[in-house]
Protein backbone atom coordinates (compact mmCIF):
# COMPACT_ATOMS: atom_id res chain seq x y z
CA UNK A 1 0.00 0.00 0.00
CA UNK A 2 0.99 3.28 -0.55
CA UNK A 3 0.89 6.89 1.33
CA UNK A 4 1.01 9.73 -0.78
CA UNK A 5 0.86 13.29 1.02
CA UNK A 6 0.50 16.75 -1.87
CA UNK A 7 1.75 19.27 -0.04
CA UNK A 8 5.04 21.65 0.37
CA UNK A 9 7.12 18.56 0.40
CA UNK A 10 10.92 18.80 0.06
CA UNK A 11 10.91 17.28 -3.17
CA UNK A 12 10.95 18.07 -6.86
CA UNK A 13 7.15 17.25 -7.60
CA UNK A 14 5.82 19.24 -4.05
CA UNK A 15 4.65 15.13 -3.48
CA UNK A 16 5.46 12.83 -0.47
CA UNK A 17 4.94 8.95 -1.52
CA UNK A 18 5.62 6.31 1.51
CA UNK A 19 5.55 2.95 0.74
CA UNK A 20 3.25 0.95 3.74
CA UNK A 21 3.46 -2.78 5.27
CA UNK A 22 -0.63 -2.76 5.23
CA UNK A 23 -2.45 -4.49 2.55
CA UNK A 24 -5.50 -2.09 2.91
CA UNK A 25 -6.27 1.20 4.40
CA UNK A 26 -8.35 -0.27 6.95
CA UNK A 27 -5.13 -2.13 8.02
CA UNK A 28 -3.13 0.61 8.64
CA UNK A 29 -5.64 2.61 10.94
CA UNK A 30 -6.26 -0.26 12.77
CA UNK A 31 -2.90 -0.98 13.29
CA UNK A 32 -2.11 2.99 14.41
CA UNK A 33 -5.40 3.17 16.47
CA UNK A 34 -3.73 2.86 20.03
CA UNK A 35 -0.26 4.61 20.00
CA UNK A 36 0.01 6.80 23.08
CA UNK A 37 2.11 9.67 20.47
CA UNK A 38 0.25 9.71 17.65
CA UNK A 39 2.31 12.59 16.20
CA UNK A 40 5.40 10.91 16.19
CA UNK A 41 4.01 7.22 15.41
CA UNK A 42 2.54 9.04 12.10
CA UNK A 43 5.61 10.99 11.83
CA UNK A 44 7.88 7.58 11.74
CA UNK A 45 5.44 5.82 10.09
CA UNK A 46 4.73 8.14 6.96
CA UNK A 47 8.24 10.06 6.88
CA UNK A 48 6.98 13.55 8.46
CA UNK A 49 3.89 15.23 9.73
CA UNK A 50 1.08 14.98 8.00
CA UNK A 51 -1.76 17.80 8.90
CA UNK A 52 -4.90 17.01 10.67
CA UNK A 53 -3.90 13.12 10.43
CA UNK A 54 -3.28 12.98 14.10
CA UNK A 55 -6.84 14.04 15.19
CA UNK A 56 -8.39 10.95 14.57
CA UNK A 57 -6.04 9.30 16.39
CA UNK A 58 -6.27 11.93 19.44
CA UNK A 59 -9.96 11.44 19.50
CA UNK A 60 -9.33 7.77 19.76
CA UNK A 61 -7.70 8.16 23.34
CA UNK A 62 -9.69 11.37 24.21
CA UNK A 63 -13.27 9.31 23.74
CA UNK A 64 -12.14 5.57 23.64
CA UNK A 65 -13.63 5.04 20.09
CA UNK A 66 -13.80 1.50 19.29
CA UNK A 67 -11.29 0.10 16.50
CA UNK A 68 -13.27 -0.25 13.15
CA UNK A 69 -13.33 -3.69 11.94
CA UNK A 70 -15.43 -2.82 8.30
CA UNK A 71 -14.50 -0.19 5.93
CA UNK A 72 -17.92 1.33 6.39
CA UNK A 73 -17.28 1.52 10.21
CA UNK A 74 -13.89 3.48 9.39
CA UNK A 75 -15.39 6.00 6.98
CA UNK A 76 -17.84 6.55 9.59
CA UNK A 77 -15.35 7.40 12.33
CA UNK A 78 -13.49 9.66 9.70
CA UNK A 79 -16.42 11.93 8.81
CA UNK A 80 -16.89 12.28 12.44
CA UNK A 81 -13.29 12.36 14.12
CA UNK A 82 -10.66 13.45 11.20
CA UNK A 83 -9.91 17.08 11.21
CA UNK A 84 -10.22 18.85 7.80
CA UNK A 85 -10.15 22.47 7.25
CA UNK A 86 -12.72 24.40 4.94
CA UNK A 87 -14.94 21.37 4.32
CA UNK A 88 -18.77 23.16 4.42
CA UNK A 89 -20.28 20.46 3.08
CA UNK A 90 -18.73 17.10 4.21
CA UNK A 91 -16.98 16.00 0.76
CA UNK A 92 -13.24 16.23 1.64
CA UNK A 93 -12.87 12.94 3.23
CA UNK A 94 -13.72 10.34 0.36
CA UNK A 95 -13.10 6.57 1.46
CA UNK A 96 -13.74 3.20 -0.64
CA UNK A 97 -12.82 0.29 -0.53
CA UNK A 98 -8.93 0.51 -1.66
CA UNK A 99 -8.06 4.64 -1.60
CA UNK A 100 -8.51 7.39 1.17
CA UNK A 101 -8.44 10.65 -0.11
CA UNK A 102 -8.63 13.81 1.73
CA UNK A 103 -8.66 17.33 0.69
CA UNK A 104 -7.52 20.04 3.42
CA UNK A 105 -5.31 23.17 4.40
CA UNK A 106 -3.01 24.79 6.64
CA UNK A 107 -4.06 27.86 6.33
CA UNK A 108 -1.13 28.67 4.00
CA UNK A 109 -1.52 26.06 1.10
CA UNK A 110 -4.26 23.58 0.12
CA UNK A 111 -3.02 20.07 0.73
CA UNK A 112 -4.57 16.76 0.00
CA UNK A 113 -3.28 12.75 1.50
CA UNK A 114 -3.89 9.61 -0.29
CA UNK A 115 -3.58 5.87 0.95
CA UNK A 116 -4.19 3.98 -1.85
CA UNK A 117 -3.66 0.21 -1.69
CA UNK A 118 -2.25 -2.37 -4.44
CA UNK A 119 -5.13 -3.26 -5.43
CA UNK A 120 -6.40 0.27 -6.54
CA UNK A 121 -3.06 1.02 -7.92
CA UNK A 122 -3.05 -1.92 -10.79
CA UNK A 123 -6.65 -1.06 -11.52
CA UNK A 124 -6.33 2.74 -12.43
CA UNK A 125 -2.25 3.60 -13.74
CA UNK A 126 -4.58 6.05 -15.94
CA UNK A 127 -5.65 7.89 -12.53
CA UNK A 128 -2.78 7.11 -10.31
CA UNK A 129 0.63 6.82 -11.95
CA UNK A 130 1.19 10.37 -11.74
CA UNK A 131 -0.09 10.45 -7.55
CA UNK A 132 2.64 7.43 -7.00
CA UNK A 133 5.18 8.27 -8.60
CA UNK A 134 8.42 9.69 -6.98
CA UNK A 135 11.26 9.71 -8.94
CA UNK A 136 12.68 12.61 -10.98
CA UNK A 137 12.79 13.50 -13.36
CA UNK A 138 9.67 11.40 -15.72
CA UNK A 139 11.10 9.35 -18.24
CA UNK A 140 11.68 10.87 -21.69
CA UNK A 141 11.17 8.06 -24.21
CA UNK A 142 8.58 8.45 -26.95
CA UNK A 143 6.49 6.76 -29.35
CA UNK A 144 7.10 6.66 -33.03
CA UNK A 145 5.64 9.35 -35.16
CA UNK A 146 1.69 8.66 -35.75
CA UNK A 147 1.53 7.12 -32.39
CA UNK A 148 -2.18 8.07 -30.97
CA UNK A 149 -3.10 9.05 -27.59
CA UNK A 150 -6.32 9.84 -25.96
CA UNK A 151 -6.39 11.98 -22.68
CA UNK A 152 -10.26 12.11 -21.76
CA UNK A 153 -9.36 14.41 -19.54
CA UNK A 154 -10.52 18.12 -19.19
CA UNK A 155 -8.38 20.41 -20.72
CA UNK A 156 -8.15 23.75 -21.84
CA UNK A 157 -7.48 24.53 -25.80
CA UNK A 158 -5.73 27.52 -27.43
CA UNK A 159 -5.60 26.89 -31.25
CA UNK A 160 -2.06 27.71 -32.98
CA UNK A 161 -2.24 25.71 -36.06
CA UNK A 162 -4.67 23.94 -38.46
CA UNK A 163 -6.09 20.84 -36.32
CA UNK A 164 -3.87 17.70 -36.98
CA UNK A 165 -3.14 14.74 -35.38
CA UNK A 166 -0.73 15.32 -32.50
CA UNK A 167 -0.52 17.71 -29.84
CA UNK A 168 1.25 19.70 -27.29
CA UNK A 169 0.34 19.34 -23.30
CA UNK A 170 0.99 22.40 -20.65
CA UNK A 171 0.63 20.98 -17.31
CA UNK A 172 2.14 23.74 -14.95
CA UNK A 173 1.54 23.08 -10.79
CA UNK A 174 1.79 26.01 -8.72
CA UNK A 175 0.94 27.53 -5.30
CA UNK A 176 -1.14 30.22 -6.29
CA UNK A 177 -2.49 29.66 -10.00
CA UNK A 178 -3.93 32.94 -11.48
CA UNK A 179 -6.59 31.38 -13.05
CA UNK A 180 -8.04 30.08 -9.49
CA UNK A 181 -5.90 32.12 -6.66
CA UNK A 182 -5.67 27.95 -5.24
CA UNK A 183 -3.21 25.21 -5.59
CA UNK A 184 -5.73 22.63 -5.69
CA UNK A 185 -8.74 23.62 -7.53
CA UNK A 186 -6.16 23.90 -10.76
CA UNK A 187 -7.78 24.85 -14.32
CA UNK A 188 -7.14 22.07 -16.06
CA UNK A 189 -3.89 21.32 -18.22
CA UNK A 190 -3.67 23.74 -21.72
CA UNK A 191 -3.50 21.60 -25.25
CA UNK A 192 -2.40 23.15 -28.11
CA UNK A 193 -3.81 20.91 -30.71
CA UNK A 194 -1.52 20.09 -34.57
CA UNK A 195 1.72 20.61 -33.17
CA UNK A 196 4.70 18.40 -31.47
CA UNK A 197 6.77 20.19 -29.24
CA UNK A 198 9.30 21.58 -31.60
CA UNK A 199 7.00 23.66 -33.27
CA UNK A 200 5.69 25.18 -30.28
CA UNK A 201 7.76 27.91 -29.57
CA UNK A 202 7.80 29.23 -33.41
CA UNK A 203 3.52 28.88 -32.96
CA UNK A 204 3.68 31.02 -29.99
CA UNK A 205 5.67 33.78 -31.07
CA UNK A 206 3.48 34.22 -34.59
CA UNK A 207 0.32 34.67 -32.91
CA UNK A 208 -1.50 37.29 -33.98
CA UNK A 209 -4.87 36.67 -32.38
CA UNK A 210 -6.54 40.00 -30.70
CA UNK A 211 -8.21 37.51 -28.16
CA UNK A 212 -5.01 36.09 -27.25
CA UNK A 213 -4.93 38.37 -23.87
CA UNK A 214 -7.87 35.87 -23.02
CA UNK A 215 -5.91 32.75 -23.06
CA UNK A 216 -5.31 30.56 -20.43
CA UNK A 217 -2.60 32.34 -18.02
CA UNK A 218 0.22 29.60 -18.27
CA UNK A 219 -0.19 30.30 -22.32
CA UNK A 220 0.67 33.76 -22.29
CA UNK A 221 3.18 33.68 -19.78
CA UNK A 222 4.98 30.85 -21.84
CA UNK A 223 4.74 33.00 -24.13
CA UNK A 224 6.48 35.86 -22.90
CA UNK A 225 9.59 33.48 -21.44
CA UNK A 226 9.82 32.51 -25.07
CA UNK A 227 12.79 34.76 -26.80
CA UNK A 228 12.44 36.52 -30.00
CA UNK A 229 13.59 34.31 -32.97
CA UNK A 230 13.47 31.13 -30.78
CA UNK A 231 12.31 27.70 -31.76
CA UNK A 232 12.77 26.11 -28.77
CA UNK A 233 10.53 26.02 -26.06
CA UNK A 234 13.06 24.69 -23.84
CA UNK A 235 15.07 27.92 -23.13
CA UNK A 236 11.82 29.52 -21.99
CA UNK A 237 11.84 26.90 -19.09
CA UNK A 238 14.87 27.46 -18.22
CA UNK A 239 14.05 30.84 -17.65
CA UNK A 240 11.02 30.04 -15.85
CA UNK A 241 13.15 28.45 -13.50
CA UNK A 242 14.98 31.61 -12.93
CA UNK A 243 12.04 33.26 -11.53
CA UNK A 244 12.01 34.80 -8.00
CA UNK A 245 8.73 34.57 -5.43
CA UNK A 246 5.96 31.25 -5.54
CA UNK A 247 3.89 33.36 -8.25
CA UNK A 248 5.90 35.14 -10.56
CA UNK A 249 3.45 36.98 -13.30
CA UNK A 250 4.56 39.95 -15.19
CA UNK A 251 1.99 42.46 -15.09
CA UNK A 252 1.98 43.12 -18.96
CA UNK A 253 1.07 39.54 -19.54
CA UNK A 254 -2.17 40.90 -20.86
CA UNK A 255 -0.80 42.67 -23.60
CA UNK A 256 -0.59 40.03 -25.96
CA UNK A 257 -0.14 39.80 -28.68
CA UNK A 258 2.97 42.75 -27.77
CA UNK A 259 5.35 40.48 -27.07
CA UNK A 260 8.68 42.23 -26.99
CA UNK A 261 7.13 44.43 -24.11
CA UNK A 262 6.23 41.86 -22.17
CA UNK A 263 9.07 39.53 -23.09
CA UNK A 264 11.48 42.29 -21.24
CA UNK A 265 9.46 42.55 -18.28
CA UNK A 266 9.77 39.01 -17.82
CA UNK A 267 13.67 39.23 -17.91
CA UNK A 268 13.19 42.30 -15.80
CA UNK A 269 11.88 39.88 -12.77
CA UNK A 270 14.62 37.14 -13.24
CA UNK A 271 17.99 37.19 -11.41
CA UNK A 272 20.93 36.14 -13.30
CA UNK A 273 21.53 32.44 -12.48
CA UNK A 274 18.73 30.06 -11.39
CA UNK A 275 18.69 28.70 -7.49
CA UNK A 276 20.63 25.59 -7.85
CA UNK A 277 18.30 23.39 -6.05
CA UNK A 278 16.01 24.14 -9.12
CA UNK A 279 16.04 21.01 -11.81
CA UNK A 280 15.33 21.01 -15.80
CA UNK A 281 15.30 17.96 -17.67
CA UNK A 282 14.76 19.00 -21.58
CA UNK A 283 14.28 16.14 -24.09
CA UNK A 284 12.59 16.29 -27.76
CA UNK A 285 8.78 15.52 -26.53
CA UNK A 286 8.79 16.55 -23.22
CA UNK A 287 10.20 19.11 -21.05
CA UNK A 288 10.03 19.56 -17.52
CA UNK A 289 11.19 22.24 -14.59
CA UNK A 290 10.87 21.40 -10.98
CA UNK A 291 11.41 25.85 -10.06
CA UNK A 292 12.62 26.05 -6.59
CA UNK A 293 11.30 29.04 -4.64
CA UNK A 294 11.99 28.91 -0.87
CA UNK A 295 12.23 26.80 1.86
CA UNK A 296 8.92 27.23 2.94
CA UNK A 297 7.39 26.65 -0.47
CA UNK A 298 9.92 24.17 -2.20
CA UNK A 299 8.90 23.83 -5.60
CA UNK A 300 6.45 24.33 -8.05
CA UNK A 301 6.48 22.23 -11.65
CA UNK A 302 5.89 22.72 -15.05
CA UNK A 303 5.90 20.01 -17.57
CA UNK A 304 5.59 20.43 -21.29
CA UNK A 305 4.90 17.30 -23.86
CA UNK A 306 3.25 16.26 -26.73
CA UNK A 307 1.09 12.96 -28.38
CA UNK A 308 4.79 11.42 -29.19
CA UNK A 309 5.68 11.56 -25.03
CA UNK A 310 2.09 10.46 -24.16
CA UNK A 311 1.46 7.68 -26.45
CA UNK A 312 5.15 6.12 -24.82
CA UNK A 313 3.63 7.03 -21.35
CA UNK A 314 0.18 6.83 -21.62
CA UNK A 315 -0.73 6.37 -17.59
CA UNK A 316 1.62 8.68 -16.96
CA UNK A 317 0.77 11.33 -19.29
CA UNK A 318 -3.36 10.73 -18.09
CA UNK A 319 -2.76 10.66 -14.37
CA UNK A 320 -0.78 13.71 -14.94
CA UNK A 321 -3.29 15.42 -16.69
CA UNK A 322 -5.92 14.78 -14.17
CA UNK A 323 -3.00 15.97 -11.21
CA UNK A 324 -4.15 18.71 -13.02
CA UNK A 325 -7.52 19.18 -12.85
CA UNK A 326 -9.16 18.03 -9.94
CA UNK A 327 -7.33 17.06 -5.96
CA UNK A 328 -9.48 13.91 -6.10
CA UNK A 329 -7.78 11.71 -8.92
CA UNK A 330 -10.83 9.48 -8.67
CA UNK A 331 -13.25 12.56 -10.06
CA UNK A 332 -12.17 13.24 -13.68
Amino acid sequence: MYFVCRWREDSPFSKRVVALPEATVLDWFRRGWEHDDPDAWIDSELGGNVYGLESIFEEVQGRNLPRPETVDELRELLNEHLWVEGDDEGTFIRLGEHALRVRTDDDEVDLAYYFVDDEAAAASPDRLAFILHDTWPLPASTAAPGAAFSHGVPVRTVRLAPPGPESVFSVRLCWASPDTYRNLDLAGATVFPGLTLPDLAAHLLGVDDPGAHRWPHDARLLRALVAPGENDAGPALERYARLPGYAPSPAGLDRVPAHDAVHREMLELRPEERPTESLIRLDAHIAQVARYIDSFFGFDQWFLFDTRWAAAHPDLARSLLRYAAHWDPYET
